[in-house]
């Protein structure tokens, strides 16, 4: 393992937050607090509790996993497809750095600003609502997986895409909409039962409602099923990575 290779990879993402520090953290940061303020207070005021948890606690977990999941994607795609769209990319590809090396320095920075990100919002949310955390343990670990799966997810996009409107497509047209639909202002038990079944269909209803447990105790579908699914999310997208290294795909053209 070249660890000095990896380094010198995930420092230079690092320090793209630094530079980018407006757009990397403190908006996102800005946008759940406006989340907080507009549903928390307007709808707060109609839905007192839910499954004993106060509306704005209960929310909590759901805007931050859509804040990992859109921070985690944009950091990775952005990150691996500037290289690749300014040429730079065949200097890393032929230096001696294994595929496993440039994945863990370019996935690895990401996953890392999206648990900064996470950390600071749980923070931040302590300005609007108390709440505990049933299982902190869980929690971070969900947190770490979440981040590193959808830092691969990006990290796939941004080596597919083959400009800036398709590196945008998927997060945008796809992943945003399902995060709203995924439960994270409400519970599906709230859904008609039709609805209830269809938004099981659904990925990111696992991501937070396992993530939700690990808060509040409370789940739409069990924790072991959320645990289950996300792994196997893991699993395609190392995969996946691994066969577009294996076959050089929009890497070696």
């Amino acid at each position: 393992m070249n660890l000095h290779a990896v380094r010198a990879i995930y420092i230079f993402e690092m320090s793209r937050t630094a530079r980018t520090v407006l757009q990397s953290i403190v908006s996102p940061v800005i946008s759940t607090s406006l989340y907080f303020v507009v549903f928390g207070a307007a709808m707060g005021s109609r839905i007192a509790e839910i499954g004993g948890v106060s509306y704005g606690a209960f929310i909590i977990p759901g805007l931050v996993m859509m804040s990992l999941l859109t921070v985690s994607i944009s950091n990775a795609s952005f990150g691996i497809y500037f290289p690749k769209w300014a040429g730079t990319i065949y200097e890393i590809l032929s230096a001696p750095v294994s595929y496993v090396e440039i994945v863990l320095g370019y996935v690895g920075a990401a996953a890392s600003k999206s648990i900064i990100l996470g950390a600071i919002i749980l923070v931040t949310a302590r300005l609007f609502v108390p709440y505990e955390i049933a299982h902190p343990v869980w929690m971070f670990a969900f947190l770490v997986l979440t981040s590193a799966t959808f830092s691969l997810f990006g990290f796939i996009i941004g080596i597919w895409a083959s400009g800036f409107e398709e590196l945008q497509f998927i997060p945008t047209l796809i992943v945003a909409p399902l995060a709203f639909l995924g439960g994270s202002f409400y519970s599906i038990d709230m859904l008609p039962p039709i609805w209830q079944k269809i938004a099981l269909f659904n990925p990111v209803v696992y991501l937070i409602s396992g993530f939700r447990w690990s808060f509040f105790d409370i789940s739409d579908v069990g924790v072991e099923i959320s645990l289950a699914m996300t792994l196997g999310f893991l699993a395609l997208c190392l995969t996946t990575v691994w066969w577009i290294f294996k076959t050089g795909y929009k890497l070696k053209t």
